[in-house]
């Protein structure tokens, strides 16, 4: 008679299918939450709000917003300092996406080495 090789490991009762059925759930879960964070919006803002920039929650550009009235183009000064405040304001939007992601997908990594994450627990290293 031949012994199971998994009763050292506490008896025959691994159930192959049902680690399947709970793989492909997650699985789910997974591509529902990122459909959510697609097309959830968040801002970043700087200089009082003389620019916002919004970003979905994965981290992709969806829009800028520039004040009326701040830049007119004419100084070149002033389109430099554009540009830092655009960068800056992205910065903002992309770090809220980020905490997004991590509420989002959190749950579903818990208990995972890491946060369940590649590179640890920081959900902006999956690009999101």
């Amino acid at each position: 008679m031949s012994q199971n090789p998994f009763d050292a490991l506490g008896g025959g009762g691994f159930d192959m299918n049902a680690l399947l059925q709970q793989a492909q759930q997650m699985q789910e879960q997974l591509q529902d939450a990122q459909a959510r964070l697609q097309e959830s919006v968040v801002d970043g803002t700087v200089a009082g709000g003389a620019v916002t920039v919004k970003v979905n929650g994965v981290g992709e550009l969806v829009g800028v917003e520039i004040k009326a009235g701040g830049f007119d183009g004419s100084d070149p000064d002033d389109l430099a300092d554009l540009g830092d405040m655009i960068v800056a304001a992205y910065r903002d939007a992309k770090a809220n996406a980020d905490a997004l992601a991590g509420e989002a997908l959190g749950p579903l990594a818990g208990g995972l080495p890491g946060g369940g994450l590649p590179g640890g627990d920081a959900p902006g290293q999956l690009g999101f």
